[in-house]
């Protein structure tokens, strides 16, 4: 069974920092690219940033590039978002997906998904 748990969300304030998990379980993680998408109340799920299967090709979306950062280690088979400098804007369910082709994309097309986690940002 494809498993994607999400953890480290929280409440923080502004300025302060979070570092998010995703273990995966159920599939070949080394084959696939990780997503993270957050969605706020009354918004789109939106991409915030995806590494490639290889670890070749990171993204980041404009507005967290400078202040979040993406790892994986494949070992554990988990996929890290590092978020620093936190916004009130970024208050959202943050999830972590799965794409199968090991390329990754900013689009929510992803195969698998997890259940997210809530990160506020208090002003």
């Amino acid at each position: 069974e494809v498993q994607l748990v999400e953890s480290g969300g929280g409440l923080v304030q502004a300025g302060g920092s979070l570092r998010l998990s995703c273990a995966a379980s159920g599939f070949s993680f080394d084959d696939y690219a990780i997503g993270w998408f957050r969605q706020a109340p009354g918004k789109e799920r939106e991409g915030v940033s995806y590494i490639s299967s290889n670890g070749g090709t990171v993204y980041y979306r404009s507005s967290v590039r400078g202040r979040f950062t993406i790892s994986s280690d494949n070992a554990k088979n988990t996929v890290y978002l590092q978020m620093n400098s936190l916004k009130p804007e970024d208050t959202a369910v943050y999830y972590c997906a799965a794409d199968p082709s090991g390329l990754g994309t900013i689009v929510p097309n992803y195969a698998y998904w997890g259940q997210g986690t809530q990160v506020t940002v208090s002003s």
